[in-house]
């Protein structure tokens, strides 16, 4: 047979090498990309379509010039009195051309320096704030347009929910495709809020500096542009020199964005700018309205229609509390107050001596040491933990953890019970007992009442070196008052539409017990104490009170802290600045702006004595667990000797019985008894019987 000649593969008879094939991850990213260009490509489409829908649903430009932002709203006391009514007031709309151009510079400047180049959102600030919120841990610079304000000022509301901001986005990009920037920024400054319920540039200028919005000057510009990040922060007429300040940080950013030059901004004396005093009802109420109105926003987020908000605020009390404020504090100091009924309902609150001066509320908003008030939460860990205000301590010098507490004036007085020594506020003694309960216990106590401020766990905790709020002190003497019970402060018990539509009403969670009553008598056993011959005598009123004196180092800070007929009230005085205050003590000017109000807060209310009696019984004290299964004085058992106990003796005879069958009737237990363990359990214990043994 012939050979077949096959030709040779030139690679030694091998097959051709296939193409590499890509890796697992390689095909990972390939598809995420085809995936994630798919979705981008449809979210584009989608936000296209969306935008297009909105911009037809549009209102016309002159429905829009024509439509008013704000809501009005009726502030009532709790005896229906009108405390305020708050809502927007419009100026006349100024056309585009004739807003002077230093506002349409300085607004621009302040909140949208690229307004004229982004197309409703900007994608730089958005990045830009989502930096500084990743750097500081905290959303501290918004990415908000001009027109995204505008957006949300006029269809929305101010939640921050993503829901929100995404309709916020198609708005803002709707309004831009509808509108020319002039036109967009005509609507923004003839509507945004300036605050005290100015609406516009026009309203503004008249509020604030008596003239038309088209006579606004470069400084009063800088100044008007201010408020608009915080409207009540920096008004002109409650906080002068916030305003200023604010508008000089206005005229930096225009000198950065090259709107004026540095020497225009060197030669402007903003505090030469004339300002329009309010003659508007400026009083202390507004430091309450402040705190409680904000809360609308959670209570009725969607609502916009004119209400009426009634209120938890006494007006005599308010009053009361206003002069005591203002009457006591030293000169050159601040001080506020609250006070609280015992459901929580705050009767009066007062954040500083002069609202129109100062509108920054020290009351809710301000942090402070509160010296020895804190060691309510010392001896309330203390009671807790077994102690009786009639156990006896030792104040004498102590040194923990290189520590050294000293007392007021350097003087100890050796063995006193628990009451002598919270009367008299021994820091020695507090040191102590802090130590042995733990620091951290006590810190444990004043979070459970209602501190939400940092605590620190150091010794030197004990004389409240950790800052507080007025109010969450104030909060934590009410649980004491309550008998242990939570108590959750609130201002607002009802709205109501004009026509008296009910639309909210309050309800109070079920209270908690947080301390048991033995724990809230003894407390109150000791705050009766300070009051009566303590550090708190300047606090009486002619009926029972109890409370605690505070002064922080320095005279930097004084407190006083009590209760009466259901009524709990916190004072605080001191510098905004931190700076000592001569002669000011917990029991001097704050002790007596307590007791002046009081006396007016409980006029009409009964006279109350506190219930001091309840006391631990001795055998709840045992450290054994299994102490606390029940009470031992309902039982007879028998001792290590054999001998049968009756504990309700204990007091009458020794503890410890010799057995007796003279004492014993024939079915084996004492007389006057019940019988608590059969005879066979009896004889086996005592010895008189040796156990049967099991058959053989």
């Amino acid at each position: 047979m012939a050979r077949r000649d096959i030709p040779r593969r030139s690679d030694g008879g091998r097959s051709s090498p296939q193409p590499a094939q890509p890796s697992a991850f390689r095909r990972w990213i390939g598809r995420l990309f085809v995936w994630g260009t798919g979705f981008m490509l449809l979210g584009a489409l989608a936000l296209g379509v969306a935008v297009a829908v909105t911009v037809r649903s549009l209102p016309g430009y002159q429905e829009l010039k024509s439509s008013q932002t704000g809501q009005m709203i009726v502030v009532r006391a709790a005896d229906g009195s009108e405390i305020v009514t708050l809502g927007p007031s419009y100026g006349k709309w100024v056309p585009y051309e004739r807003i002077p151009q230093p506002m349409k510079d300085a607004m621009i400047s302040v909140e949208d320096r690229r307004f004229r180049s982004h197309w409703g959102v900007d994608p730089i600030g958005i990045v830009r704030s989502v930096m500084v919120r990743v750097e500081k841990g905290a959303w501290r610079q918004g990415g908000s347009t001009i027109t995204q304000q505008l957006a949300r000022n006029i269809f929305l509301n101010n939640n921050k929910t993503f829901g929100r901001k995404s309709r916020e986005w198609i708005l803002a990009l709707a309004l831009e495709q509808k509108f020319s920037k002039d036109q967009v920024l005509e609507l923004y400054l003839n509507k945004v809020y300036f605050g005290g319920g100015a609406y516009g540039i026009d309203s503004a200028a008249r509020k604030f500096f008596g003239h038309p919005g088209e006579e606004i000057t470069l400084p009063e510009a800088a100044i008007i542009a201010g408020l608009v990040k915080a409207p009540s922060r920096y008004s002109p007429t409650a906080d002068a020199d916030a305003a200023i300040g604010r508008a000089g940080v206005v005229l930096q950013t225009m000198v950065s964005n090259g709107v004026i030059s540095a020497d225009e901004a060197a030669g402007i004396n903003l505090k030469k700018v004339k300002m329009v005093e309010d003659r508007d009802a400026q009083n202390s109420a507004r430091y309450f309205t402040d705190w409680a109105l904000p809360q609308l926003d959670l209570i009725l987020p969607e609502n916009d229609q004119p209400i009426e908000v009634w209120t938890t605020l006494d007006p005599v009390m308010q009053r009361a509390a206003t002069a005591a404020i203002a009457g006591f504090a030293p000169k050159g100091a601040q001080g506020a107050l609250v006070s609280m009924d015992r459901d929580g309902a705050v009767l009066a609150m007062v954040g500083g001596t002069d609202y129109v001066n100062s509108n920054y509320n020290r009351a809710v908003n301000a942090v402070r040491q509160p010296g020895s008030a804190w060691k309510l939460f010392v001896y309330l860990t203390a009671l807790e933990g077994g102690y009786t205000p009639d156990d006896r301590v030792v104040d004498e010098p102590v040194t923990i953890e290189n520590w050294t507490p000293r007392n007021d004036g350097g003087r100890y007085a050796g063995e006193i019970d628990l009451r002598t020594a919270f009367a008299y506020s021994k820091n020695t003694v507090a040191a102590q007992l802090g130590n042995e309960v733990g620091f951290g216990q006590v810190a444990n106590m004043a979070r459970r009442l209602g501190i939400t401020t940092p605590i620190n766990t150091l010794p030197s905790m004990v004389l409240g070196s950790s800052d507080v709020r007025v109010i969450d002190m104030v909060r934590a003497f009410a649980v004491v008052q309550a008998k242990g019970m939570s108590v959750a402060p609130f201002g607002i018990r009802k709205v109501t539409t004009t026509d008296g539509e009910l639309l909210y009403s309050y309800r109070a969670d079920n209270p908690q017990q947080l301390i048991p009553n033995y724990v809230a008598a003894g407390m109150t056993d000791l705050m009766q104490t300070a009051v009566n011959i303590g550090t708190g005598r300047a606090a009486q009123i002619g009926r029972p009170v109890a409370g605690k004196t505070g002064t922080t180092s320095s005279n930097k800070d004084g407190w006083f802290l009590g209760f009466s007929s259901g009524i709990t009230t916190g004072v605080w005085m001191g510098r905004d600045d931190a700076k000592a205050v001569p002669g000011l003590q917990g029991g001097a000017a704050p002790a007596r702006a307590f007791a002046a109000y009081m006396k007016v807060a409980t006029a009409k209310r009964p006279v109350e004595k506190f219930d001091t009696e309840l006391k631990l019984p001795q055998w709840q004290l045992e450290p054994d667990d299994e102490a606390m299964l029940g009470n031992p004085d309902e039982y007879f058992y028998v001792d290590e000797q054999g001998n049968l106990v009756d504990p309700s003796r204990r007091d009458r005879e020794p503890a410890v019985e010799t057995f007796d069958d003279s004492n014993v009737t024939p079915e084996g237990v004492p007389d006057e008894a019940p019988q608590a363990a059969n005879d066979d359990f009896l004889n086996r214990a005592t010895g008189r019987q040796r156990p049967p043994q099991p058959p053989q």
